[in-house]
Formats: structure tokens, sequence, C-alpha cells
């Protein structure tokens, strides 16, 4: 009989592509990794994993019992969320994924609600962007997500996920109270042409969503620092450094120094997106927490 676990383990293996990647992703030392590795290849009687350098790769036996094996976890994760269902309680142990402002802002209030409200469910946290968070979500890493999407730039998300928009946020334009632009009711791309930005760094879905606000104008937006967390574009545009564009979620008050400037055509507006595999979609702990997060997000998409 294949150990269930252990084939979890090699599963961590083939996406993290070591043992020590897996080690981390699933809490288990590198050591209790291969050790579960080396106990599935005594019960399958093939060899899994191969040397390469100083690292492992998967043989063609492995990759095979990995496929094989993600529909047999689903399979189970789908009976056991049927199970949950049918007794109604919302129990276990869930890893939840999140970028940081929704961290902030949204998942660590509606965690510590329903923590309180079902004693008998626990929930681990982490930090990741948002493409980091489908990868761990997809497979099996993680069980929840919750990621964002700008405007019309897609995020992709594979068939076997379940997506479901919780919030809708709103970013401003935010420019140092003595800023000639702090006294506007809302500003355009046309009137930030000259305008030098703070902004995440080239690649990032906020940047590239920066840069698509500019469509029409004839110009890119000019940066001239770059920083992943938007504390930081706070704390530099507080030092007149430069304007930038922060979301208000999970947005630390900004004081007396900075203003927040509305923008238009476009609004520049993100989904919050919460993303699951389809097998848990009868689970009664991941429904309470869309459910918790929805709610919550109420007063920021009014």
């Amino acid at each position: 009989m294949i150990d269930l676990t252990a084939l979890a383990s090699l599963r961590a293996v083939a996406a993290e592509g070591s043992v020590v990647g897996a080690a981390d992703a699933l809490g288990f030392t590198p050591s209790a990794v291969s050790q579960q590795v080396k106990r599935l290849e005594r019960q399958t009687g093939v060899a899994l994993l191969e040397r390469v350098g100083r690292g492992v790769m998967l043989t063609d036996h492995g990759r095979q019992l990995v496929a094989a094996g993600a529909r047999l976890l689903a399979d189970l994760e789908e009976v056991e969320a049927g199970l949950h269902r049918r007794t109604g309680t919302v129990a276990g142990h869930l890893r939840l994924t999140a970028f940081s402002t929704a961290m902030r802002g949204l998942v660590a209030p509606v965690v510590r609600a329903l923590c309180a409200a079902h004693p008998d469910l626990t929930v681990s946290l982490t930090e990741r962007e948002p493409w980091e968070t489908v990868d761990l979500v997809a497979t099996g890493r993680s069980d929840l997500g919750v990621v964002h999407r700008w405007g019309d730039l897609s995020i992709a998300v594979p068939d076997h996920l379940q997506a479901t928009v919780v919030a809708h946020d709103v970013a401003d334009v935010i420019v140092h109270a003595g800023h000639p632009l702090a006294g506007r009711a809302r500003v355009s791309p046309r009137d930030l042409l000259d305008e030098g930005w703070i902004a995440t760094p080239e690649n990032t879905i906020c940047r590239q969503w920066l840069t698509r606000m500019y469509d029409g104008t004839g110009r890119v937006p000019r940066i001239v620092h770059q920083a992943m967390e938007f504390e930081s574009h706070l704390a530099l545009a507080r030092a007149g450094l430069g304007i930038a564009l922060v979301p208000r979620l999970g947005r630390a008050p900004l004081g007396e120094d900075l203003v927040a400037v509305p923008a238009h055509d476009p609004v520049p507006t993100r989904d919050v997106i919460a993303v699951h595999r389809r097998s848990q979609a009868e689970s009664p702990a991941v429904r309470a927490v869309l459910e918790g997060l929805a709610a919550a997000s109420l007063p920021l998409s009014g």
C-alpha cells in the first residue's frame, strides 16, 4: 500500500526541485523527507529519485507516480472535504498564503475572528507574491491563497483551482502635503507625465499596472525609486522623494505629511481573489474563510 504522506513528500520534491525545498514547504526536516521517499521506493519497488550533481531529480517512474498521485490525493481531499461538510464542523488545519497588504488589512483580522469562533480550526499564514501563491495552492503546498488582479491584467489560474473575488481595492496617488497636486480633487495619468514615481520592481503586477495606466499618453511613467513594499513607498513619498500609487487595503495612516489623491481615467482598481483547489470546495473550513474574507471586505468594496 502506497503511503500517502510519502506520496505528498515526493510531490513536494517535484514542485520545489529539491529535498531541502520540499522540507521547507512541508515543515519537515530534509532527513524526514528523504526517509519518506525511500519508504515509497520500497513500497513501489522502483527508483523515484536520482542524483544529479549535488541535487536530485525525479526518475521517469517518479514523474509518473507524481502525476497519478496528484489525482489520488485530490480524490482523497474531496472525500475528506465531503465528510467534514456532512458534520458541518469548521475544524482542521488550513495553510493560507496571501500578498502583503491583504495579510495586513484583510487576512489577519479574519483569521483571528475565525479561530476565536471555531476552536478546532488552526490556520498557518505565509506571505508570498500572487504568482507564487497560485503555484503553492496548485501543487498542494498551501490550501487557500489570496491574490490580486489589476484591471485587465490577468493572473493565470490552473483549471483545477477555483477562484472567488472577495473584494475590490482602489489605489490612490500618494503625494507629499507640500506637492502641487496635493490640493487636487483627482488626477489622471496626463496630469502625472513629468512626475517621478516610487514603484515596485519591473515584472511585478503593480508595476505592470502603473505602466498600463499611461497607455494612450505616448509616455511611460518615470521611475526614480524602486521598493518592494508599499510601506517603503509611503516613507519615500513622506521624504518628498517622489509620488506613489498605493492601494487602500492594508495602507497605514498617512498622517499630516501625505495626501491621497484619487486617480481616474482609469481608476486604478484591483480584484482581491481567493483561490483553492476544487477538491476542497465542500470543506467547511475553506468556506468559512471565504465567507469571512468577503464579509470583512464589504466596507472596503463600498
